[in-house]
């Protein structure tokens, strides 16, 4: 791979979706920086590949930020992509969160993308670079226990268009993907029964998206293929955004409906 090859940076890459993101950068010829405050994970998931610069680090710290970027410069020397995709999730009813809690969340879903978009504009500038946001669903639209994980979603919904008017002069790109739900371990593992048929249900493509396809759609909006689209939200959800009330009702009528 030569000098000039291209570098991503994503945060949150030791697993899931950023982990999937890099594998398909680097099929594409791209150097990749991983961001993980996991050291083990992050160690056990990218030791192993080359081309690849495992970085422990806080994203919601600044100083850690700024270290991020000098040390991605002082490897590969440039600065082509950035994926803002590490997060906590935070599943509580709104008079159960309590403060501490709330900020947890803001730390690193919003405060984070902000640190990182921030302290790599400079390099960003240079190569003409993009960056991609990773929301949510849930920043699209409203859900129980979500009261922390959906509304940081939601900032960084909007984040993503204030940085896509700021950056645009410099030649930067910035957009946002909302993932549906997704086949992760995780959600494997905290999905009880109920919940995965109630996904299905709602779900016109029937099932969760994996890791994979939501990688897809990030690496596309890092590309050249995507080099005028700028500001914009991409949920990649299997069509649950696009679904309103009723749906799995009307489903569940084998005959036709009259209307009332």
């Amino acid at each position: 791979m030569t000098q000039d090859a291209k570098v991503a940076i994503v945060t949150g890459g030791a697993r899931g979706i950023g982990l999937a993101a890099t594998e398909i950068f680097l099929e594409q010829g791209w150097r990749v920086a991983v961001v993980d405050r996991d050291a083990e994970e992050l160690h056990r998931a990218c030791d192993h590949i080359a081309n690849v610069m495992p970085i422990e680090a806080d994203i919601s710290d600044p100083q850690s930020v700024d270290g991020v970027i000098r040390s991605v410069v002082s490897r590969f020397g440039r600065v082509d992509a950035l994926v803002n995709n590490a997060g906590v999730a935070l599943f509580s009813r709104a008079n159960q969160t309590n403060f501490d809690q709330w900020r947890e969340v803001m730390a690193t879903n919003l405060d984070g993308v902000f640190l990182c978009t921030q302290a790599a504009i400079p390099e960003l500038a240079k190569t003409k670079g993009a960056i991609v946001n990773i929301a949510s669903i849930s920043g699209l639209r409203a859900s129980t226990l979500r009261v922390a994980y959906g509304t940081s979603k939601a900032a960084v919904i909007h984040l993503t268009k204030q940085f896509a008017a700021e950056l645009g002069e410099q030649g930067i790109r910035v957009n946002c993907v909302a993932p549906g739900p997704v086949r992760t371990k995780l959600a494997m593992a905290v999905h009880a029964p109920e919940i995965i048929s109630a996904y299905y249900d709602a779900i016109p493509l029937n099932r969760y998206g994996e890791a994979r396809e939501i990688a897809e759609a990030i690496v596309f909006l890092c590309s050249d293929k995507a080099s005028f689209v700028s500001g914009q939200t991409l949920a990649v959800d299997g069509g649950f955004d696009a679904t309103g009330v009723g749906l799995p009702a009307l489903r569940r009528e084998d005959g036709t409906q009259r209307a009332v």
